[in-house]
């Protein structure tokens, strides 16, 4: 069944201007959603919906994608999707045909919008990995409230979320409840292989083992 096309008062952003903005016509309270969690998902929703309807290969990536596994619905910061490099200009054409602003930022690794008034980021990359054809035929077709959209497996989502960790980037309370929320659904084994002997990883795999969150490593004799 043919999905129904976003209502342009939903998708539709002010252009980037120099001059004066325009004033924009009042929302009415229906059209707002209750809180920012609320407009994250809802952000989520439309741009999953809007990129499944083009044909886009996409996954759904981190909180969002951790709330559609069955995480927490208190969502993180933005919005996140990943596509391949080579899909990034159709992407940002299709979302400029939708009458959203795409922005190229300084890192070279992935484009940003904006929906509901939250960010939006679309990556090429995870933890500094390329994403793959591979990585995204691997995602799961999940519901995200009335939307059902490709969203990264478990092991690549935290993958994702654990790799970055360093000494300049160490917040692990809202990985850790992703991990909990995960845990019976990830190939931990997999994840450990891939950090390698990074210390940051290395301490939150450590936090896990002691919070009986993941088994102990066995030590190879």
């Amino acid at each position: 069944m043919q999905e129904p096309p976003l209502h342009e008062s939903a998708l539709q952003e002010p252009p980037l201007q120099e001059s004066a903005p325009q004033e924009s016509p009042p929302r009415t309270n229906q059209d707002l959603p209750r809180d920012r969690s609320q407009a994250i998902l809802e952000a989520a929703k439309q741009i999953g919906a809007l990129l499944k309807r083009t044909g886009h290969q996409f996954a759904l990536a981190g909180s969002v994608a951790v709330y559609a596994h069955g995480g927490s619905g208190h969502l993180q910061h933005d919005a996140d999707f990943c596509i391949r490099r080579s899909d990034a200009q159709a992407v940002a054409g299709t979302l400029t045909e939708a009458g959203l602003t795409v922005r190229t930022p300084p890192e070279d690794w992935l484009i940003k919008t904006t929906c509901f008034g939250q960010d939006v980021d679309i990556l090429f990359e995870l933890a500094h990995r390329p994403v793959t054809t591979d990585i995204l035929a691997r995602a799961h077709d999940l519901p995200v409230d009335s939307v059902r959209m490709p969203v990264l497996a478990p092991t690549d989502l935290m993958r994702a979320l654990i790799e970055p960790f360093s000494e300049h980037y160490c917040d692990f309370g809202p990985v850790l409840a992703a991990a909990r929320a995960l845990r019976e659904k990830v190939d931990w084994e997999d994840v450990r292989r891939s950090c390698g002997d990074e210390p940051m990883p290395a301490a939150f795999f450590f936090l896990l083992e002691r919070l009986n969150v993941i088994a102990p490593r066995e030590e190879s004799r």
